[in-house]
């Protein structure tokens, strides 16, 4: 099982990898965000792979408060894109 967790692992960085391709070349502020959103998401994954690697119940925690508060970002983002036009 911890073969096929280092596989799923290794795809999220390589998710990672491209998200940040996307961040450093991104036409607009719009992709730029969304790949942020990204790191977000694949963050959260990868905390909770190495929450059940490690069978760490704060890992998860942990986890889950990324998990709320990566969508507080892409409201900050909107709002203030909403504000400026």
């Amino acid at each position: 099982m911890i073969v096929y967790l280092t596989i799923i692992a290794m795809l999220l960085t390589l998710t990672l990898l491209v998200g940040l391709i996307r961040v450093i070349i991104g036409p607009s502020e719009s992709d730029r965000m969304l790949a942020c959103q990204l790191f977000g998401t694949a963050g959260v994954a990868l905390t909770i792979l190495l929450a059940v690697v490690q069978q760490q119940a704060t890992l998860l925690n942990l986890a889950l408060v990324l998990a709320l508060l990566a969508p507080l970002t892409l409201i900050v983002f909107v709002k203030s894109r909403r504000g400026s036009k």
